[in-house]
């Protein structure tokens, strides 16, 4: 060494930092990188990210030739800063320490923690880049990776360990399909990324949920005069209504209002028999049906409205399409009177509500954290918490909020404020 110069061994060296250094940024940006981006941008003939995939299908050599190289560059700086620690200040043991300390120094700032923290910055752009140079690398090398690979591989069977990197699943779960879009911030807009978390919902929620009670359902009774039917139909604020008969206002179908109005301008007048050719079919379905089967079965069986009965086939309610697209998108802005006079914010900052409300959308809407276990209304949910009716002017609390009972009629919790 005394015939090379000094300033060649600093370069060497310099070199060597360098190399240590461009394997520690491999190693992180390629283990950082996010799968799922990297399969899009393959698929769309992104060459530095088909490089990366077929690297990252052969983790084991991969990170054979990776640490491979790492050591053998950290090794050769440990024994130059070594030579050149002897030529500069001579031999002893003050000095070995002194190299030491040194070549470990250079090598933790300037190889690894340094390189590293900016590969786990911008993963994406170096991985691509190094992964020109491992991918061929990997070939010059595949036969003293392949030599250290089979002491690794009998320690591994050695240890019980099986390890098939082809195999490896990356599936997520739900709810870390959830979290990831939760968590998207900017990549998703808000409102994307609102549906998106809605649809999720679909598989919890059930008709129940988002169902119209039976006790608040608009329909036609066929017992009543023609003229009040007509004069029904004329001032609904909907397109389709069930019809009942019979001293047990059984529904005996659904009344489609375009239809009835095709009729009328057809024929210039319409009379029982008329309304009763139009008539539909009602469409029976059990309580409990979760949103996301009966979306589908709405597609299946080609219908808009549905009536939920339980299991003594009693009425329930009535769901419609719309009911459970406003459980993805949000409200329509074409909601009848009824719908739309539920939520009230007075100028104290609380909100005045109907008793009928569900817990789900006072969740949503209002920010609140009622239980969903149990009653799917807030009527339902007071009347279980006090296991009586409750007298207006009671206030209560439920989930650290505050409610307090304004109006009850017919023994049902008609309006209820809920204070800030």
């Amino acid at each position: 060494m005394d015939e090379i110069p000094l300033s060649w061994q600093l370069g060497a060296l310099a070199v060597l930092l360098l190399i240590s250094a461009f394997f520690s940024i491999a190693e992180t940006s390629l283990m950082s990188l996010n799968r799922y981006r990297l399969r899009h941008l393959a698929s769309n003939g992104h060459r530095g990210a088909r490089l990366a995939s077929v690297l990252l299908a052969k983790t084991d050599k991969l990170l054979g030739v990776i640490l491979l190289g790492n050591n053998f560059a950290n090794a050769a700086s440990a024994t130059l800063v070594a030579l050149i620690t002897v030529e500069l200040f001579g031999e002893g043991e003050w000095v070995v320490m002194l190299g030491t300390l040194t070549v470990t120094f250079f090598i933790l700032v300037f190889s690894e923690i340094s390189p590293k923290i900016i590969a786990a910055a911008y993963a994406e752009k170096l991985a691509f880049g190094c992964s020109y140079v491992l991918y061929p690398l990997l070939k010059v090398a595949y036969p003293a990776v392949w030599f250290v690979n089979l002491f690794v591989n009998a320690l591994l069977r050695l240890l019980g360990i099986k390890i098939n990197f082809a195999e490896t699943s990356h599936a997520i779960t739900m709810e870390e399909l959830r979290s990831i879009v939760s968590d998207a911030g900017s990549y998703i807009p808000k409102k994307h990324r609102t549906i998106l978390l809605n649809l999720f919902d679909l598989e919890k929620a059930s008709v129940d949920d988002v169902m119209t009670a039976h006790t608040q359902i608009e329909s036609i009774d066929f017992d009543a005069p023609i003229d009040d039917i007509l004069q029904q139909i004329s001032s609904s604020h909907h397109t389709r209504l069930p019809v009942r008969q019979g001293p047990n206002e059984d529904i005996i179908g659904i009344l489609h209002l375009r239809k009835v109005m095709n009729q009328m301008r057809d024929a210039g007048t319409l009379d029982m028999e008329a309304l009763r050719e139009i008539l539909a079919p009602p469409y029976f379905i059990p309580s409990g049906t979760a949103l996301y089967t009966q979306i589908q079965q709405f597609q299946e069986h080609q219908q808009r409205i549905a009536l939920v009965v339980d299991e003594y086939g009693e009425l329930k309610g009535l769901v419609t399409l719309e009911d459970i697209l406003e459980e993805v998108i949000g409200d329509f802005t074409t909601q009848s009177p009824m719908r739309s006079s539920k939520y009230h914010q007075e100028e104290d900052g609380s909100w005045l509500v109907d008793g009928s409300s569900s817990l789900r959308d006072l969740n949503k809407k209002l920010h609140l954290q009622l239980p969903l276990e149990g009653p799917r209304t807030l009527n339902g949910l007071i009347l279980e918490h006090f296991e009586d009716i409750p007298e207006p002017g009671t206030s209560f609390r439920i989930a650290k909020h505050r409610f307090e009972v304004i109006q009850v009629q017919d023994r049902i919790v008609k309006s209820v404020r809920i204070h800030p």
